[in-house]
C-alpha cells in the first residue's frame, strides 16, 4: 500500500472523526442525498479538495479525494457516492475541459455544497456504445448551437442545476452543460433503481447551448471525454471500495458479538477464512486504486484507460463479493429491509454497471495490453 504523508494522515484521521461522530447516526437512512452532511463537509473545507481553491476546491490531488471518499465512506455510503459524484465526475470534468466564465459559474455553488451538477451519457438506444448516441449538436446559420436528444439513467437530476451531456456534434463526439431550467429542456421520469436511488429520463429540444458551456469537440473531443471518463472510474472504484470496508467493519463487529454453541461465531475456522478472504480482496482493491491515483498525479495528467479500468473491475466485482460474505455471515438479520447489509448489498451491484460494463472494462484492458504490453510494476 502507498504510504501516506503525515498531511493525508491527517486528512484521513480527521474526517473519520468527523464521519464517526457526525453521520453514524443518519447513515442508511437518506432518502436521497445526505445535504445536512454535505453542508458540513463543505464548510469543514473537504468538499472538493481536488479541486482548484480559485473555484473553492482545496487545490489538493486526486489521491487526496480518493482518501476522503474512502474516510467518509465506511461509516456513510450515500455522502461517499456523493463525494465521488461531485468531486470526480462533472465537476472535474468542468474543471479540465470548461471555459472560465463556466468555471466560475458552475463550481463554486457546488463546492460550498449549494448544488450539485449531474452526469448524462446513457440514452435508450445507446449505453456502452457511444458511438450509437443519437443527441446531438447542430449550428445554425447564426452560429448558435442547437442540442437535440435524450439521456436516461441520470443522478441527481433533482437536486442539480445543470448536467454534463454527452453528445455528437458534425465532427465528432463532445460535450456540453446544459441548465435543467433551460428552454426545451423536459424531464420524461423518474424512477428508481435497485438501490431505490431516483434516476431521471429527459428530452432536450432545440435547447440553446452558449458557447462558453461546450466542453469538449473537435478532433481532440471524444479524447478528452475519456480522460474524464477515467477519473470517473477511478472515482467509481474508490466508492466501491469505501462501501466494502464499512461492509468488512460490520462483519467483524457482527461476528465478535454474536454467539452460536457456546461461542463467538467469529471464532470459527470457516468464518476466520471468511474474513480473511474479505480483507485479502480489499487491501488488493485498494492497492489497485491508489496507484493509479498517485501515478496520474505523478504524471501530471488523467490516469490511463488501463490503470482506470483495472480498477474500476476488480473494485466492482469486490465490493459485490464482499457485501455478500457480510450478509452471509450475518444470516437472517442481514437479510432483512432497512438492515444496512441489505442496502449496502443493492447498492453494490450497480458498480459493476456504472460508469462502463465489466465487459467494457475488460475489452480496455485487453485493448491496452496488446498495444503496449503489461503495465510497470512502479
Amino acid at each position: 500500500m502507498i504510504s501516506l504523508s503525515p498531511e493525508q494522515e491527517m486528512l484521513v484521521s480527521s474526517l473519520e472523526d468527523l464521519a464517526e461522530r457526525e453521520f453514524t447516526d443518519k447513515a442508511f437512512e437518506w432518502d436521497g442525498p445526505p445535504w445536512e452532511n454535505v453542508e458540513l463537509l463543505a464548510e469543514q473545507g473537504f468538499l472538493g479538495i481536488n479541486i482548484a481553491e480559485e473555484y473553492g476546491g482545496g487545490g489538493m490531488t486526486e489521491f487526496d479525494a480518493v482518501l476522503t471518499i474512502e474516510a467518509v465512506g465506511r461509516v456513510c455510503p450515500d455522502t461517499a457516492e456523493f463525494l465521488y459524484n461531485q468531486q470526480m465526475v462533472a465537476p472535474r470534468a468542468i474543471e479540465m475541459f470548461a471555459s472560465e466564465e463556466a468555471k466560475e459559474r458552475y463550481l463554486p455553488p457546488v463546492l460550498d455544497g449549494e448544488d450539485a451538477i449531474a452526469i448524462a451519457i446513457s440514452e435508450p438506444e445507446a449505453g456502452s456504445d457511444v458511438g450509437s448516441m443519437r443527441t446531438h449538436v447542430e449550428e445554425d446559420e447564426d452560429g448558435t448551437l442547437v442540442l437535440n436528444g435524450e439521456k436516461i439513467w441520470v443522478s441527481h437530476v433533482e437536486q442539480s442545476s445543470a448536467a454534463v451531456v454527452w453528445t455528437k456534434f458534425p465532427e465528432g463526439l463532445g460535450s456540453v452543460i446544459v441548465d435543467f431550467d433551460a428552454e426545451g429542456v423536459d424531464v420524461e421520469q423518474h424512477y428508481a433503481n435497485m438501490a431505490e436511488q431516483h434516476q431521471t429520463h429527459f428530452r432536450m429540444e432545440n435547447v440553446a447551448v452558449p458557447e462558453e458551456n461546450v466542453l469538449t469537440r473537435g478532433k481532440d473531443g471524444f479524447k478528452n471525454q475519456l480522460q474524464a471518463l477515467n477519473w470517473e472510474r477511478l472515482g467509481s472504484a474508490t466508492v466501491a471500495n469505501a462501501w466494502a470496508r464499512c461492509a468488512l467493519d460490520k462483519a467483524l463487529d457482527y461476528v465478535q458479538t454474536r454467539e452460536q454453541f457456546d461461542q463467538q461465531i467469529g471464532d470459527f475456522q470457516g468464518v476466520e477464512w471468511m474474513l480473511a478472504e474479505m480483507t485479502k480482496e480489499l487491501e488488493a482493491s485498494r492497492a489497485l486504486t491508489h496507484r493509479a491515483a498517485v501515478r496520474a498525479h505523478n504524471r501530471g495528467e488523467a490516469p490511463d484507460r488501463l490503470d482506470s479500468s483495472l480498477a474500476k473491475l476488480y473494485a466492482g466485482q469486490m465490493v459485490e463479493e464482499v457485501t455478500s460474505t457480510s450478509l452471509q455471515l450475518h444470516g437472517a438479520n442481514g437479510y432483512q429491509q432497512g438492515h444496512p447489509l441489505e442496502y449496502l448489498y443493492r447498492l453494490a451491484r450497480g458498480r459493476r454497471l456504472a460508469a462502463g460494463t465489466d465487459e467494457i472494462q475488460k475489452n480496455q484492458i485487453a485493448a491496452a495490453v496488446k498495444r503496449n504490453g503489461l503495465p510497470d510494476l512502479a
